[in-house]
């Protein structure tokens, strides 16, 4: 079984459609309801799961975990979001959800699946943003997040040293999503990768041989 979260837009609901193409069991999870639904009917005829949750309330990641319909093989974690601006103009609130929808969430998802799974043979799949590899003007506070995360996975993995569960940074640039609208940067995403093509690529990259694995994966558009 293969788990994907923030399933429901974007590079999740990409991959979930992606990785059905071959008829993986998959497990979906987003805080859409509705639009998660739209994405596991556009993925039949694959055995597909759905799992509402926010993944910032570290009790809903616990319930998300005890709800799983097997152990996975494949963890993805793709949930975030975005807010831009120069730091003056960019609002307390605003800046208090990203450190939620971003930091928070990958820190408590992480953490409920370490404690799980840290002897189980697995990828956990951390997608970031190559906002997690260079800082970037009018991105501070993302930067500040992506590099959170970066730090927190590149932490975690030296504490899972010669355990089976092995963690896959992911760092996609330039994708032509959803994420755009709410970001608060007007963008022309004309000559961005789309969602689709960045699945595809992933999934590719994402391959194990029997004495190695692929650490970290950078996804850059021409």
């Amino acid at each position: 079984m293969i788990l994907i979260t923030g399933a429901s837009s974007g590079l999740g609901a990409a991959l979930a459609k992606t990785y059905a193409q071959d008829k993986h069991t998959l497990t979906l999870t987003g805080r859409h309801d509705e639009r998660l639904h739209e994405v596991a009917q556009a993925c039949q005829p694959a055995n597909i799961c759905t799992l509402t949750a926010d993944l910032s309330d570290p009790k809903a990641v616990t319930r998300l975990f005890d709800q799983l319909p097997a152990t996975p093989e494949t963890i993805i974690f793709c949930t975030g979001s975005g807010y831009f601006g120069n730091l003056e103009k960019q609002e307390p609130d605003a800046i208090a959800q990203l450190m939620h929808n971003n930091l928070l969430s990958a820190a408590y998802f992480l953490r409920e699946a370490v404690i799980r799974y840290r002897n189980t043979p697995l990828n956990m799949v951390m997608v970031m943003s190559t906002a997690a590899q260079t800082a970037k003007a009018g991105e501070s506070t993302y930067c500040a997040v992506k590099w959170g995360v970066r730090g927190l996975m590149e932490s975690v993995r030296l504490e899972l040293k010669d355990k089976p569960m092995n963690l896959v940074g992911v760092y996609p640039g330039g994708m032509a999503t959803e994420f755009w609208a709410t970001s608060g940067k007007t963008m022309d995403l004309s000559g961005f990768m789309t969602a689709d093509e960045t699945a595809t690529m992933l999934k590719q990259a994402l391959q194990n041989a029997k004495h190695g694995y692929i650490s970290d994966i950078t996804i850059n558009r021409y």
